[in-house]
């Protein structure tokens, strides 16, 4: 046996690489078991410990689920992992929240494009229950975002892309970050309105299945987001 590298590069880079294949060529699914840890240790010729590292790493990625005393287990797809790295990126100077916006803006145009396309009549209720909330929340800035938030993410599933829902999803993080700074730029009461009657409008354009509408109305939202972060002097 080889001595143990627990370092990136090493050992535990191969026992990263032989799981995922193993993963891979075994078809697994979320919810199934991996080999234990004995087993893969001596599968790949490698201690228990390179194994745990290994596994440790994967459950950081999202990639496996971990739990006491149990196997582990593959993970459902998770924006956890892009998340982590988008606040990395901005906490640290990398990227910026304006750079943010300009690929959300990007992006959440097509989702609106493909929700107002492919919704069910149960996922228009639900954009159109969350601007709703949006609006009777209007005193309330937390339920105010958190129902903001969810009406994204309910747009993101209406595309009927999981690709686009993990996107969105990474996005939260520092989005609630961001959002208090921009309401509280928002100073005039017909500010504040006109923001969330942008969201009534996507609901309703999305509703109606008008991608055109839906498309203008959230480029209309970004503008307006973007202008009030600038006020704030977020850049």
């Amino acid at each position: 046996m080889q001595p143990d590298r627990v370092n990136g590069g090493g050992l535990v880079g191969d026992a990263i690489g032989a799981i995922t294949r193993h993963i891979r060529e075994n078809d697994l699914m979320p919810g199934d078991k991996l080999p234990s840890e004995a087993t893969l240790s001596k599968e790949l010729n490698v201690s228990r410990t390179v194994v745990r590292e290994a596994f440790r790493s994967l459950a950081a990625m999202r990639i496996i689920e971990l739990a006491t005393g149990k196997r582990a287990t593959i993970s459902p797809i998770d924006h956890g992992a892009m998340s982590l790295i988008i606040e990395h990126g901005v906490h640290t100077d990398q990227i910026n929240v304006q750079q943010i916006y300009d690929v959300r803006r990007t992006i959440e145009t097509r989702i609106v494009t493909l929700a107002s396309i492919r919704r069910s009549d149960a996922e228009a209720a639900e954009i159109l229950a969350e601007a709703a909330a949006m609006r009777a929340s209007i005193h309330d800035p937390d339920r105010l975002m958190e129902h903001d938030l969810a009406f994204h993410r309910a747009l993101a599933r209406a595309s009927k892309n999981p690709v686009f829902a993990l996107i969105v999803g990474a996005f939260q993080g520092i989005a609630r970050q961001t959002w208090p700074i921009g309401w509280k730029s928002r100073t005039s009461q017909e500010a504040r309105d006109a923001m969330i009657a942008t969201h009534e409008e996507i609901a309703s354009a999305v509703a109606a299945g008008d991608p055109q509408k839906a498309v203008s109305a959230m480029a209309v939202h970004f503008d307006e987001s973007v202008r009030a972060l600038l006020s704030a002097g977020l850049s």
